[in-house]
């Protein structure tokens, strides 16, 4: 049974979109580049945008795509998957081990025709489609990465030592390099903060989603004093400086934990 199609569909229009904060000739927009060509894709929708999306991929015949364990709603006949370990066993090790991301990765395959995979997330939240041209990476915090065509590859990056000791992410995040389609998911909408050369942002590290590799940011106080910071709630930031996107989510996964932690406790009185 081949799956229905849904209305309405929705694909990021990335046209327009320049890197580094270079002004589009095209639509005039000072934005930085997420995808710079299209070329032959993957095709692919982003459903139900608004409310709880899902990512549907036609894959022609012998085309594949991965994606994180567990990510795969529904797929036709035509399609096999299997479990795979994205680096070998020392990248899966590293991508259990210091991510928290799944030692395994579903390879979905159209082996025996063209068909189609639905994908999703757990977290009530969003999708975004980003694709790379080959020349600059995407660092993607913990849980952030959905799926990708098998032309990206999913590595673990190191971060310094006050970023990695800080920051709630830990030492270990995600990097995608390549050039291709990926998926990121997150807790909320994902939204984008387009900087100009030299503009600045100040974002609460749990609302990370993610950013290119080229850019920087440090760890610092929210607030002048520790004291201030730690009364404001926020305690530490991350500053970032353009040129660059940087991908946060409306939501804080770790607010939700906390939430459904105290709903625990008082059920269990």
């Amino acid at each position: 049974m081949k799956l229905q199609e849904v209305e309405p569909k929705t694909q990021t229009d990335w046209s327009g979109f320049c890197k580094g904060g270079v002004q589009c000739p095209q639509s005039g927009r000072l934005c930085v580049q997420l995808i710079i060509e299209r070329g032959a894709m993957m095709e692919y929708k982003i459903l139900y945008p608004e409310a709880f999306p899902v990512v549907e991929c036609s894959l022609r015949h012998g085309e594949a795509i991965k994606a994180e364990s567990d990510a795969m709603i529904a797929m036709d006949a035509t399609v096999d998957v299997e479990g795979k370990m994205e680096g070998g066993v020392l990248g899966g090790i590293m991508r259990r081990v210091f991510t928290g991301e799944s030692f395994f990765m579903q390879r979905l395959v159209a082996s025996r025709g063209a068909g189609k995979v639905l994908f999703g997330h757990p977290l009530p939240g969003g999708i975004m489609d980003v694709a790379l041209d080959g020349s600059y990476g995407m660092i993607v915090q913990k849980g952030g990465f959905l799926a990708a065509e098998e032309t990206i590859n999913v590595d673990s990056k190191m971060q310094g030592l006050m970023q990695g000791f800080f920051s709630k992410e830990g030492f270990f995040l995600l990097k995608l390099t390549g050039k291709g389609i990926a998926f990121l998911s997150s807790y909320g909408v994902i939204h984008v903060l387009n900087l100009a050369e030299g503009e600045e942002v100040i974002v609460d590290n749990g609302h990370l989603v993610a950013w290119p590799d080229y850019m920087n940011y440090k760890i610092e106080k929210a607030s002048n004093g520790w004291i201030s910071s730690v009364m404001s709630g926020e305690c530490l930031v991350c500053r970032f400086r353009g040129p660059g996107p940087v991908l946060i989510q409306t939501r804080n996964p770790e607010g939700f934990e906390t939430w459904i932690q105290e709903i625990a406790k008082k059920g269990g009185k």
